[in-house]
């Protein structure tokens, strides 16, 4: 019966689906400042996972993007700055000059509004994760529209609609 007792807990915690360990979701805001999901950032050995919960957004395909600064005022977020593109590339992954470090796939809303979805930022010759966390941090922005993939220098992606920061930056002294 003890042995029972003491396998007990560990055939529980084995049963038991958890979400990846890494650091605390971070705040996807609209246009008006208003939290409309969350961001997790979580490292991976093929890049920075980004798990986007999400609601209240337009249906529809939209565009996303690393952008160089971890600034996120709205209403249209111009303070996140241009993608993130420390190779100075042009934009999107049909351009036969390469692409922007922070182009990501497109991501789709459903028609209730809901985002529930992972984007790989892959790793690259300027690496992820500590490249991000610089002087000025990064920001994630969820566009208007779709990206095209050929465009410079946005993918023809519309308007910035929602924005996280995903790397704080960094108080110099």
């Amino acid at each position: 019966m003890r042995k029972l007792i003491f396998l007990a807990p560990l055939l529980a915690t084995a049963c038991m689906t958890t979400e990846p360990q890494g650091p605390a979701p971070v705040p996807l805001i609209n246009a008006l400042g208003a939290p409309v999901g969350t961001v997790r950032v979580l490292p991976t050995p093929a890049g920075l996972d980004f798990r986007i919960d999400a609601s209240g957004l337009p249906p529809g395909v939209h565009g996303i993007h690393v952008h160089a600064v971890g600034h996120c005022d709205p209403p249209d977020f111009t303070t996140a700055g241009a993608h993130w593109n420390p190779a100075n590339r042009k934009h999107g992954f049909e351009n036969p000059q390469g692409h922007h470090a922070g182009d990501l796939p497109n991501v789709t809303v459903g028609q209730n509004g809901v985002l529930h979805t992972s984007v790989l930022l892959p790793n690259g010759p300027a690496g992820t994760a500590g490249a991000l966390t610089d002087v000025d941090g990064a920001a994630l922005v969820i566009h208007a529209g779709p990206d095209d993939y050929r465009t410079d220098p946005s993918g023809n992606s519309g308007g910035r609609i929602a924005c996280a920061v995903i790397a704080p930056p960094v108080l110099v002294r």
